[in-house]
Protein backbone atom coordinates (compact mmCIF):
# COMPACT_ATOMS: atom_id res chain seq x y z
CA UNK A 1 0.00 0.00 0.00
CA UNK A 2 1.40 3.43 -1.11
CA UNK A 3 2.37 5.22 2.50
CA UNK A 4 1.33 8.87 1.20
CA UNK A 5 -2.56 7.80 0.55
CA UNK A 6 -4.33 9.30 3.44
CA UNK A 7 -8.24 9.28 4.77
CA UNK A 8 -10.02 11.52 2.70
CA UNK A 9 -11.74 14.65 4.74
CA UNK A 10 -15.52 13.95 4.55
CA UNK A 11 -17.64 17.04 4.41
CA UNK A 12 -19.82 18.11 7.40
CA UNK A 13 -22.81 16.09 7.60
CA UNK A 14 -26.12 17.47 6.73
CA UNK A 15 -27.51 17.51 10.15
CA UNK A 16 -24.16 18.92 11.18
CA UNK A 17 -25.05 21.27 9.02
CA UNK A 18 -28.38 22.11 10.43
CA UNK A 19 -27.78 22.00 13.72
CA UNK A 20 -25.16 24.53 13.23
CA UNK A 21 -27.03 27.11 11.64
CA UNK A 22 -29.68 26.33 13.78
CA UNK A 23 -27.48 26.91 16.97
CA UNK A 24 -26.08 30.13 15.76
CA UNK A 25 -29.56 31.49 15.11
CA UNK A 26 -30.54 31.02 18.98
CA UNK A 27 -27.29 31.49 20.03
CA UNK A 28 -27.43 35.45 18.87
CA UNK A 29 -31.03 35.52 19.69
CA UNK A 30 -32.38 35.98 16.17
CA UNK A 31 -34.99 33.09 17.11
CA UNK A 32 -36.40 34.08 20.46
CA UNK A 33 -38.04 32.34 22.80
CA UNK A 34 -41.54 30.82 22.46
CA UNK A 35 -41.35 30.66 18.83
CA UNK A 36 -42.34 27.70 17.10
CA UNK A 37 -39.90 25.48 15.01
CA UNK A 38 -41.57 22.73 13.01
CA UNK A 39 -39.41 20.35 10.66
CA UNK A 40 -41.33 20.50 7.43
CA UNK A 41 -41.06 24.82 7.37
CA UNK A 42 -37.38 24.54 8.20
CA UNK A 43 -36.70 21.95 5.78
CA UNK A 44 -37.94 24.08 3.48
CA UNK A 45 -36.08 27.30 4.15
CA UNK A 46 -32.88 25.59 4.80
CA UNK A 47 -33.43 23.64 1.38
CA UNK A 48 -33.12 19.85 3.13
CA UNK A 49 -34.89 17.14 3.90
CA UNK A 50 -36.93 16.46 7.06
CA UNK A 51 -34.67 13.96 8.77
CA UNK A 52 -31.29 15.94 9.35
CA UNK A 53 -33.89 18.78 10.32
CA UNK A 54 -35.46 16.47 12.98
CA UNK A 55 -31.72 15.06 14.16
CA UNK A 56 -30.51 18.85 14.60
CA UNK A 57 -33.79 19.74 16.74
CA UNK A 58 -33.42 16.40 18.45
CA UNK A 59 -29.98 17.50 19.54
CA UNK A 60 -30.67 21.11 20.38
CA UNK A 61 -33.87 19.82 22.63
CA UNK A 62 -31.14 17.68 24.75
CA UNK A 63 -28.53 20.43 25.47
CA UNK A 64 -31.15 22.04 26.73
CA UNK A 65 -31.41 24.98 24.01
CA UNK A 66 -35.51 23.66 22.92
CA UNK A 67 -38.06 22.39 24.11
CA UNK A 68 -40.54 19.95 22.36
CA UNK A 69 -44.00 21.26 22.55
CA UNK A 70 -46.28 19.12 21.14
CA UNK A 71 -45.66 18.07 17.22
CA UNK A 72 -43.09 21.62 17.42
CA UNK A 73 -39.99 22.73 19.17
CA UNK A 74 -40.14 25.72 21.21
CA UNK A 75 -37.56 28.27 22.74
CA UNK A 76 -37.83 28.03 26.29
CA UNK A 77 -38.25 30.94 27.55
CA UNK A 78 -35.79 31.31 31.25
CA UNK A 79 -37.57 31.78 34.77
CA UNK A 80 -36.02 33.34 37.02
CA UNK A 81 -35.40 30.29 39.08
CA UNK A 82 -33.51 29.00 35.47
CA UNK A 83 -31.26 32.58 36.01
CA UNK A 84 -30.57 31.88 39.43
CA UNK A 85 -29.72 28.40 38.67
CA UNK A 86 -27.24 29.34 35.94
CA UNK A 87 -26.04 31.92 37.60
CA UNK A 88 -25.41 30.04 40.96
CA UNK A 89 -23.18 27.64 38.74
CA UNK A 90 -20.85 30.45 37.32
CA UNK A 91 -20.72 31.80 40.60
CA UNK A 92 -18.54 29.06 41.80
CA UNK A 93 -16.97 28.55 39.24
CA UNK A 94 -15.81 31.16 37.19
CA UNK A 95 -13.79 33.41 40.14
CA UNK A 96 -12.33 30.40 40.92
CA UNK A 97 -11.27 30.23 37.04
CA UNK A 98 -9.65 33.43 37.08
CA UNK A 99 -7.63 33.05 40.31
CA UNK A 100 -5.94 30.26 39.06
CA UNK A 101 -5.46 32.28 35.90
CA UNK A 102 -3.92 35.05 37.48
CA UNK A 103 -0.96 32.75 38.59
CA UNK A 104 -0.01 33.40 35.05
CA UNK A 105 -0.79 36.92 33.78
CA UNK A 106 2.07 38.75 35.26
CA UNK A 107 4.02 37.42 31.55
CA UNK A 108 2.46 40.30 29.30
CA UNK A 109 3.09 37.45 26.75
CA UNK A 110 0.78 35.25 27.88
CA UNK A 111 -1.82 38.37 28.70
CA UNK A 112 -1.70 39.74 25.01
CA UNK A 113 -4.99 38.29 24.06
CA UNK A 114 -6.38 39.61 27.00
CA UNK A 115 -5.08 42.92 26.57
CA UNK A 116 -5.80 42.79 23.00
CA UNK A 117 -9.54 42.01 23.67
CA UNK A 118 -9.64 44.86 26.24
CA UNK A 119 -8.55 47.63 23.80
CA UNK A 120 -11.31 46.11 21.13
CA UNK A 121 -13.47 46.04 23.73
CA UNK A 122 -12.79 50.12 24.94
CA UNK A 123 -12.62 51.23 21.02
CA UNK A 124 -15.96 49.35 20.23
CA UNK A 125 -17.50 51.29 23.64
CA UNK A 126 -15.87 54.54 22.37
CA UNK A 127 -17.61 53.97 18.61
CA UNK A 128 -20.98 52.83 20.71
CA UNK A 129 -20.70 49.68 18.48
CA UNK A 130 -23.01 47.23 20.11
CA UNK A 131 -21.73 44.55 17.95
CA UNK A 132 -18.54 44.71 18.13
CA UNK A 133 -18.17 45.31 21.50
CA UNK A 134 -20.53 42.13 21.48
CA UNK A 135 -17.35 40.18 19.98
CA UNK A 136 -14.83 41.83 21.90
CA UNK A 137 -16.26 40.80 25.22
CA UNK A 138 -16.60 37.09 23.76
CA UNK A 139 -12.71 37.24 22.93
CA UNK A 140 -11.59 38.98 26.21
CA UNK A 141 -13.65 35.74 27.90
CA UNK A 142 -11.96 33.18 25.54
CA UNK A 143 -8.43 34.68 26.38
CA UNK A 144 -8.55 34.34 29.92
CA UNK A 145 -10.65 31.03 29.21
CA UNK A 146 -7.65 29.43 27.00
CA UNK A 147 -5.73 30.01 29.87
CA UNK A 148 -7.17 27.76 32.86
CA UNK A 149 -5.29 24.68 33.25
CA UNK A 150 -8.09 22.72 34.50
CA UNK A 151 -9.88 21.62 31.35
CA UNK A 152 -12.35 20.01 33.63
CA UNK A 153 -13.29 22.96 34.90
CA UNK A 154 -13.64 25.16 31.16
CA UNK A 155 -15.95 22.27 29.87
CA UNK A 156 -18.05 22.87 33.03
CA UNK A 157 -17.81 26.90 32.48
CA UNK A 158 -18.54 26.40 28.35
CA UNK A 159 -21.92 24.03 29.37
CA UNK A 160 -23.79 26.95 29.86
CA UNK A 161 -22.11 29.02 26.48
CA UNK A 162 -25.28 29.32 24.31
CA UNK A 163 -26.96 30.62 27.24
CA UNK A 164 -24.92 33.13 27.49
CA UNK A 165 -25.14 33.93 24.23
CA UNK A 166 -29.09 34.79 24.38
CA UNK A 167 -28.06 36.69 27.60
CA UNK A 168 -25.48 38.56 25.46
CA UNK A 169 -27.52 39.36 22.69
CA UNK A 170 -30.22 40.76 24.82
CA UNK A 171 -28.27 43.56 27.08
CA UNK A 172 -25.36 44.54 25.23
CA UNK A 173 -27.59 46.55 22.97
CA UNK A 174 -27.90 48.94 25.72
CA UNK A 175 -24.89 51.50 25.83
CA UNK A 176 -25.52 51.95 29.87
CA UNK A 177 -25.17 48.29 30.34
CA UNK A 178 -21.79 48.11 27.85
CA UNK A 179 -20.63 50.73 30.44
CA UNK A 180 -21.07 48.69 33.52
CA UNK A 181 -19.71 45.51 31.48
CA UNK A 182 -16.54 47.65 30.19
CA UNK A 183 -15.50 49.00 33.85
CA UNK A 184 -16.40 44.94 34.89
CA UNK A 185 -13.26 43.90 31.96
CA UNK A 186 -10.99 46.86 33.26
CA UNK A 187 -11.09 45.62 36.74
CA UNK A 188 -10.63 42.04 35.69
CA UNK A 189 -7.67 42.70 33.23
CA UNK A 190 -5.88 44.99 35.62
CA UNK A 191 -5.91 42.57 38.83
CA UNK A 192 -4.94 40.09 36.19
CA UNK A 193 -2.00 42.01 35.55
CA UNK A 194 -0.89 42.57 38.91
CA UNK A 195 -1.38 38.63 39.64
CA UNK A 196 -3.77 39.07 42.05
CA UNK A 197 -6.16 36.21 41.92
CA UNK A 198 -7.79 37.22 44.86
CA UNK A 199 -8.93 40.73 43.22
CA UNK A 200 -9.43 38.69 40.20
CA UNK A 201 -12.09 36.53 41.90
CA UNK A 202 -13.52 39.33 43.38
CA UNK A 203 -14.25 41.41 40.07
CA UNK A 204 -15.22 38.34 38.55
CA UNK A 205 -17.82 37.92 41.05
CA UNK A 206 -18.86 41.36 40.85
CA UNK A 207 -18.82 41.06 37.22
CA UNK A 208 -21.04 38.32 37.16
CA UNK A 209 -23.14 39.79 39.63
CA UNK A 210 -23.80 42.88 37.26
CA UNK A 211 -24.58 40.66 34.57
CA UNK A 212 -26.97 38.58 36.05
CA UNK A 213 -29.24 41.73 37.00
CA UNK A 214 -29.08 43.57 33.88
CA UNK A 215 -30.59 40.51 32.21
CA UNK A 216 -32.84 39.67 34.80
CA UNK A 217 -34.12 43.70 34.58
CA UNK A 218 -33.73 42.87 30.12
CA UNK A 219 -36.22 39.82 30.11
CA UNK A 220 -38.26 41.57 32.52
CA UNK A 221 -38.14 38.66 35.08
CA UNK A 222 -37.71 40.98 38.01
CA UNK A 223 -41.63 41.38 37.74
CA UNK A 224 -42.27 37.73 38.30
CA UNK A 225 -44.37 37.38 41.40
Amino acid sequence: MVSTIKPLKRPLALSDQVYQTLRAHLRDGTIGAGHPLQEVPLAEKLGVSRTPVREALTRLASEGLLASDGRSFVVPALSLQDVDDIYEVRFLLEPAALRRVAELTTDPAVRAPIDEALAAANAAFKANDADAFREANIRFRNAWKDLVPNRRMVRAIEQYADHMMRIRALTLGDARIRGIVMKGLKRIAAALEAGDGDAAAAAMLDHLGEAKHAFIAATGLDKEP
